[in-house]
């Protein structure tokens, strides 16, 4: 039987290109950012958690669980802390404003997270890794405290202390196109672009567009 785990949505960063407006609550497809990461989630934990530290963030998601950072003003290293020190079993975490990380690729991530402490998605991003679309034990809990006590930042400060399983490039291209599935939300432009990519896949799975539109 696996082990517990929760599924964490992690509202990080001030949103300084959005002036400071929450930007998991803007929608993509209808839906609210933030809502479509907890769908995703909830088809493969039991348990949600909301690491936010804005003041109204009890609001965002009724019934689930709002924590705020143990440790402020330690970025995204800080979230993840969080979100280990408060749910007390191992978290599959997702950042609030990725709206395409899809079921499939979390469900991987928790099997990897099987044999490993921690579980992270290869990707073209500049670090190579998605260490937020990420599986984390309680494991990386004490190794991220001693990197937060030596002033140390980076989100993956903590990777050369626990034992990390990389799900291949290749093995995420399976998922669907890793520029979609891994975008961030970050400004209007990424938001009506995410908008183009959502019309774009509804378009796609509509039976009618397979075939020509029918008269």
């Amino acid at each position: 039987m696996s082990a517990a785990c929760t599924g964490v949505i992690l509202a990080g960063g001030r949103a300084s290109r959005y002036g400071g407006r929450p930007k998991g609550l803007e929608r993509v497809g209808g839906e609210r950012i933030i809502d479509r990461v907890a769908a995703r989630l909830l088809e493969v934990v039991d348990d949600l958690l909301l690491v936010a530290n804005a003041s109204d963030a009890d609001s965002w998601l009724p019934g689930v669980r709002r924590r705020a950072d143990v440790i402020l003003d330690a970025g995204s290293l800080g979230g993840i802390h969080a979100a280990l020190s408060h749910a007390g079993t191992s978290v599959l975490l997702v950042a609030w404003d990725m709206p395409f990380v899809p079921t499939a690729l979390l469900r991987r991530l928790l099997a990897l997270g099987e044999s490993a402490d921690a579980a992270v998605p290869e990707s073209e991003s500049k670090r190579g890794l998605e260490p937020l679309c990420a599986y984390y034990s309680q494991a990386c809990l004490a190794p991220i405290e001693r990197c937060l006590g030596q002033d140390e930042r980076r989100v993956v400060a903590f990777f050369d202390d626990v034992s990390v399983a990389r799900l291949p490039f290749d093995d995420v291209q399976r998922f669907g196109d890793p520029a979609i599935m891994f975008m961030n939300v970050n400004s209007p432009e990424e938001l009506a672009l995410a908008n183009s990519y959502d019309a774009a896949a509804s378009r796609a799975a509509d039976p009618a567009d397979l075939h020509g539109r029918r008269s």
